[in-house]
């Protein structure tokens, strides 16, 4: 029994090809695939049908919950647990608590933002299957590739190698599984 593949590559000289061939692929029917570039590319992201929205809500509420944990311990410390009456002053001082809650706040919603940012990108990757492709290395340079992974409901080894050689790429290559 053979191995399926992790997916067919096309290898593309522009980023308007590119894009040119992720609506094609799209319009296809195609739902799992991946796009490599060498720089952003301000559409990609929406053409793939990827959603980074949650992201900023993923950061509010871990900024929130930080400012509500720093205000609520200070509160505790200072007016409950503590009580230490300086001069007359009031043991809920909540104006002297608010540089060190927004402080927290800021540090819980970068921490939560490049976790969250970990975990939906799946990151640290080591290892990636399309590393194994001849010239993928060329992705950071000067080149573009568009993988349909071998998991994609429609896909089917030489059906999908015809599709990705009708969108005039460079090169078309099997991406092997990982073992």
């Amino acid at each position: 029994m053979t191995q399926r593949p992790y997916g067919i590559m096309a290898e593309f000289r522009t980023p308007d090809s590119l894009m040119d061939a992720v609506r094609a692929t799209r319009r296809a029917g195609f739902t799992r695939i991946e796009a490599f570039s060498p720089f952003p590319l301000p559409d990609l992201a929406d053409e793939l049908g990827i959603r980074t929205g949650i992201i900023p809500w993923v950061a509010f509420v871990a900024a929130l919950i930080g400012a509500v944990i720093q205000y609520g311990s200070q509160y505790w410390m200072n007016a409950i647990d503590y009580p230490l009456n300086v001069g007359g002053r009031p043991l809920n001082s909540w104006p002297t608590f608010i540089p060190s809650t927004l402080i927290v706040a800021i540090l819980w919603a970068g921490a939560a933002t490049l976790l969250g940012l970990l975990v939906i990108l799946r990151l640290p990757r080591l290892h990636h299957p399309v590393f194994s492709v001849h010239s993928f290395e060329r992705v950071t340079n000067d080149r573009f590739f568009l993988c349909i992974h071998g998991e994609d409901p429609l896909f089917d080894g030489e059906a999908t190698r015809d599709f990705l050689q009708g969108l005039l790429p460079q090169a078309v290559r099997e991406v092997p599984a990982c073992d």
